[in-house]
């Protein structure tokens, strides 16, 4: 089994992170609406959803929020909040993820490191003195 280093894990995950944002023709906000949810709801949400995201520790997403709307609207600052609270946990959840497989690839090859130097340490004792009898 191939272990994968730090810098592949992290390209994985972002791979996986951009495919995932553009794999669908529609918008989170234009699937809601289409779901029944109201305007204002949908882009509250999706505003929010970035917020949260951002907050969260992603790289890719910026906050961003209609203060005006947020003040204004019921629906759009109910959809803002309840979508920074759901995506900042999912990409704080994310991010845990990703901190824990690099620790693990770093304990793995700290293994590997110790294994080998074990394994040569064990031939620095053993006498080779009367192999040069073997010529």
């Amino acid at each position: 089994m191939k272990i994968l280093n730090t810098q592949q894990i992290v390209g994985i995950g972002t791979a996986l992170l951009v495919g995932l944002a553009f794999s669908g023709c529609m918008s989170q906000k234009e699937i809601m609406v289409k779901d029944g949810y109201p305007l204002a709801y949908a882009t509250g949400f999706e505003d929010g959803c970035h917020s949260g995201h951002k907050a969260g520790g992603s790289m890719f997403d910026q906050f961003k929020k209609d203060v005006n709307a947020f003040k204004t609207s019921k629906d759009y600052a109910q959809g803002w909040s309840d979508a920074f609270r759901e995506c900042e946990t999912e990409e704080e959840s994310l991010q845990r993820q990703v901190r824990m497989s690099m620790q693990q690839q770093s304990l793995a090859e700290t293994k590997r490191h110790n294994k080998a130097t074990e394994q040569n340490h064990m031939l620095d004792n053993v006498d080779t003195s009367g192999l040069g009898n073997l010529k």
